[in-house]
């Protein structure tokens, strides 16, 4: 079993640095918002814990490095901590602080300033993909075998040598990659395709075979097989405008494999194992750092988008969970109690711990010689 790979002090400083990067990103959103509606921030903080190094601004903002790299958060004026949480609504304020502190702002500008963190996180992701296809270009084969390969599923359904698949599970498929986009994510399940042969439309039912990534640690990771070749692709070169697209739809298609994973994860049809915790995340972008430059941007917009992801799920303590708040605020027509919202967040942070330590556990197992 292959273990070498980058040095410890390599691997904690790409990570560290890395996920700085994320965060700040990610606290930027809400700040550049929060300014833009007239909010005062107090904190901009990268790292939680003891200021390490810091500077004010002119206009009172505290901009700091923390010395516990696991983080950051901004702080809005009136806030009792760096929660921001729907509940703490300070009182006692001058009509000049209410209009620049951030829970007396309305409903509307609140959410925007919320979902500003995981939206920029998300951008972010497109404008590296599209970075990468504006310089490269982008690979694209017609969806058309050109071979089926031996004792597979696409032979035993009676898949033949250029016929156009239109189709798997319902999704339409535009080019050959949409296929391995789909079959990919039913490692052993059935499927159906929908198959164009001499200008018939004909539609089969295919049981995939499973096939197996391994990781350094000797990790295997299953994944559907249909069995089908394609083509050489045809080089396409995109503008600016044509990679951002392009981006938008690669972050489409990987947003769409992760909540299919998520979904089968709770179901039960794929092992919690899989899921990967700091330490497996420490030396995937370790290993992608020591590829080189664009291997780190690579990594570092993949991680971006799942933080963008996790970020908006519906889980108090989480940006998602505060915006659940502020639509449960829309819907009654005034915030949640005080007590509702601690009893929320007080879950979700239960929540959130079991899950850290399910996925360090998961690493530590892994990672086990």
């Amino acid at each position: 079993m292959e273990t070498e790979g980058p040095g410890l002090l390599f691997t904690i400083a790409a990570f560290v640095g890395g996920f700085s990067i994320l965060v700040f990103i990610h606290e930027w959103g809400h700040f550049a918002v929060a300014r833009l509606f007239g909010v005062k921030v107090d904190t901009f903080s990268i790292g939680m814990g003891r200021e390490v190094f810091g500077w004010t601004a002119k206009n009172g903002t505290r901009w700091k490095i923390s010395l516990l790299p696991v983080g950051g958060y901004v702080k809005f004026f009136g806030d009792a901590s760096a929660a921001s949480n729907p509940g703490d609504m300070p009182v006692g304020l001058s009509p000049e602080e209410r209009a620049v502190c951030f829970h007396y702002k309305p409903l509307w500008q609140r959410a925007l300033i919320v979902f500003a963190g995981p939206a920029v996180n998300l951008i972010a992701a497109i404008l590296v993909f599209a970075a990468f296809n504006f310089t490269y270009g982008v690979g694209i084969s017609e969806p058309v075998i050109a071979g089926v390969a031996p004792n597979s599923a696409a032979e035993s359904i009676g898949l033949q040598k250029d016929d156009r698949i239109l189709s798997v599970r319902g999704e339409e498929v535009h080019r050959f990659a949409d296929i391995a986009s789909v079959v990919r994510l039913y490692p052993g399940g059935h499927v159906d395709i929908q198959v164009e042969r001499d200008g018939k439309v004909m539609n089969l039912n295919a049981t995939l075979g499973i096939a197996y990534l391994e990781d350094r640690f000797g990790n295997e990771y299953p994944y559907g097989q249909l069995g089908v070749y394609a083509y050489d692709p045809k080089r396409v070169e995109l503008g600016p405008i044509g990679a951002i697209v392009e981006g938008a739809r690669q972050t489409a298609d990987m947003t769409n494999t992760i909540f299919t994973t998520m979904g089968q994860m709770l179901l039960g049809v794929r092992s919690v194992r899989e899921m990967g915790g700091p330490l497996r995340i420490a030396n995937m972008v370790g290993e992608a750092a020591s590829a080189g430059a664009e291997n780190f941007a690579w990594i570092l917009a993949l991680l971006s988008l799942n933080l963008a992801i996790v970020n908006l799920l519906p889980i108090p303590v989480l940006d998602g969970g505060h915006l659940l708040f502020y639509a449960l605020e829309a819907i009654k027509g005034s915030p949640l109690s005080k007590k509702a919202q601690e009893a929320g967040f007080v879950a979700g942070f239960a929540l959130m711990l079991i899950f850290m330590l399910l996925v360090t556990l998961n690493d530590l197992q892994s990672m086990a010689p």
